[in-house]
């Protein structure tokens, strides 16, 4: 793996002192002059983006079963408290998004690819200056990344909030590549809609729309109940305004709470 000289020593720094069942593992690292290797735990099944987002006519991998994209968002929701409240210094990662999620043989989630991430000093009450680089996903990015704003651990919340309403779904919301400093109308618009019509579908307190909502492969096996949950999160997760977001730590609690249920 060849990355900027920042970037590379921000991945092996970060990553190199957790062991956490949810961030995938860094085994060793390499650095001769120009040369940089990260050497990472197997993670078998590939990331989370090539299950989620295959057409059903595709033969090389199983549709994701609602249990599963349940577990993955829990899962993975837990792996960012960790970095967010439990580590000695605040980590944010400054890169959710699916193709950064690896699955294991049990589908279960890892974290991954820390090269934007930055440590904060408990202390420093998790204020971060703007990063000087920004580089892939830009969609999942939350506003703060084109504003004076300093980045806090909502930067991370915002990205998941794209994340979990996509395990919803099964579609890309945003996935427009950095190319230039804007984004494709056509995938703003498909973003910007779902989150009008689903606040609006939210206040009406009508949920009989997620039965049409919910990615059609799933044949309608899911719970109502958690996928509204989820659809709730991800909407509250992706508010413009940072301070209405949630934390990770209660969006944990909330899937916890509804864990249990079946399809």
């Amino acid at each position: 793996m060849v990355q900027g000289e920042e970037e590379f020593w921000a991945e092996v720094s970060t990553i190199g002192r957790m062991n956490r069942m949810n961030l995938a593992r860094m085994w060793e690292f390499c650095s001769e002059k120009k040369h940089k290797l990260l050497v990472y735990e197997y993670v078998e099944n590939g990331s989370l983006d090539k299950h989620l987002f295959l057409s059903s006519s595709s033969s090389n991998s199983t549709v994701l079963g609602w249990d599963r994209r349940f577990k993955i968002a829990l899962a993975t929701a837990k792996g960012l408290a960790y970095l967010h409240h439990e580590c000695l210094e605040w980590v944010i990662h400054c890169d959710v998004k699916p193709e950064n999620i690896l699955l294991n043989c049990d589908f279960e989630p890892k974290i991954s690819d820390f090269g934007l991430a930055k440590l904060c000093q408990r202390d420093d009450q998790g204020l971060l200056s703007e990063l000087s680089r920004i580089r892939d996903t830009k969609g999942y990015m939350a506003p703060e990344w084109t504003t004076n704003l300093p980045l806090t651990a909502k930067v991370d919340v915002y990205s998941y909030g794209v994340v979990i309403l996509e395990l919803v779904l099964g579609i890309h919301l945003l996935s427009v590549k950095v190319e230039g400093d804007y984004l494709e109308e056509e995938e703003i618009s498909r973003f910007t809609k779902f989150v009008i019509f689903a606040k609006g579908k939210m206040q009406e307190g009508d949920d009989l729309w997620m039965e049409n909502s919910v990615d059609p492969r799933l044949e309608g096996e899911f719970s109502r109940n958690q996928a509204v949950k989820m659809v709730e999160i991800g909407l509250s997760c992706v508010e413009d305004d940072r301070n209405k977001r949630p934390t990770i730590e209660s969006i944990v609690q909330i899937l916890v709470e509804c864990e249990d249920e079946t399809t």
